[in-house]
């Protein structure tokens, strides 16, 4: 065997492997299960230990989990489980040149923690000629590396409209950072006044909560406004998988923008999103840019105050006192 070939084998060996055992935790997760899965995994392993010469073996493995991975590509999404309330409803819109009316907003008004409340879903107008900033949400619950991005359109006049992509779990059913990466959940779009997606962060989940303002024009809030709801009514009809990887919170925002038009380069912090911060600031997406980052994100933490805002109709205006960029 020449070096050449020897280096060739070696580069695809491991993603060979790598496919190997993602195909059986496949299989054990959105599969026929942990049998099926074991059953998979030594008909692997023997063909790894019997077929010779060794490329013969990676060729014959590499088929059996590509296999495994055209199956899992074609498991359909569905829209009529038996779901949480608080995704029961997927939103519906409809468009009249500048205005959009969005039936099921929601609304919740959360008691003692955020599965004990009292439901309302609302149909809202906008009118697309008033959008005047667009804003982003970080909510921080563990380790500041990781967090969930929320965008949220403000009007001259009105409630701020707050979207939020998450998973649409079942009832009984729980996040796992896991099974994200598999076909568990599906992908939900929580279109909510800030009252609710943000508020029930702060107060009922002990999360902490930094706004920023961005540096996106109103036009240009406008076009991604657009392609999130005609995008939240073809979900709605045709759902479609959450990946923790590759349509996430913020790897669904960046999708979005780039269908809206703006180039979004790949970068590590689009993966480690507690620092897409830092990410925006160098790419000049943030509204303020003559403040140190360390700085900007004391001024942009807004979790006490939606703590003492809780419920009031005055929700949005008052978590968005004192955040640079934004005007009174």
């Amino acid at each position: 065997m020449t070096a050449a070939r020897r280096v060739a084998i070696g580069l695809v060996a491991p993603v060979v492997l790598g496919l190997c055992a993602w195909s059986i935790a496949a299989l054990g997760i959105d599969g026929p299960g942990k049998w099926g899965a074991l059953a998979f995994g030594l008909a692997l392993l023997a063909a790894l230990v019997l077929l010779r010469p060794f490329p013969r073996a990676l060729l014959a493995l590499a088929v059996g989990s590509g296999a495994v991975l055209a199956w899992w590509l074609h498991i359909p999404a569905r829209n009529d489980r038996d779901w949480l309330p608080e995704v029961a409803r997927p939103a519906r819109v409809q468009f009249n040149g500048n205005l959009v009316t969005i039936e099921n907003v929601r609304d919740f008004t959360y008691r003692t923690s955020d599965t004990d409340f009292v439901e309302h879903w609302d149909t809202r107008t906008f009118d697309l000629d008033q959008i005047r900033g667009l804003d982003l949400f970080l909510s921080f619950w563990g380790p500041t590396l990781y967090a969930h991005t929320i965008l949220s359109w403000e009007f001259a006049s009105g409630p701020p409209l707050a979207i939020s992509i998450e998973t649409r779990k079942e009832k009984g059913e729980s996040y796992s950072a896991l099974l994200g990466f598999f076909r568990q959940y599906e992908l939900y779009y929580v279109i909510a006044d800030e009252r609710d997606v943000i508020g029930v962060r702060t107060n009922q989940r002990g999360e902490h909560v930094r706004l920023y303002r961005l540096s996106a024009p109103p036009e240009n809030a406008r076009l991604l406004l657009l392609d999130y709801l005609r995008d939240e009514n073809d979900l709605a009809e045709h759902p479609r998988w959450y990946n923790a990887l590759t349509q996430n919170c913020t790897t669904s925002i960046r999708n979005r923008v780039i269908h809206a038009g703006k180039a979004v380069p790949l970068s590590w912090k689009l993966l480690l999103n507690g620092r897409i911060d830092e990410l925006l600031e160098e790419r000049g997406s943030l509204a303020v840019r003559d403040l140190p980052i360390d700085e900007l994100r004391a001024k942009s933490e807004v979790t006490e105050r939606a703590k003492a805002a809780d419920s009031s109709p005055d929700f949005s205006a008052r978590i968005r006192e004192g955040v640079p960029g934004i005007a009174p």
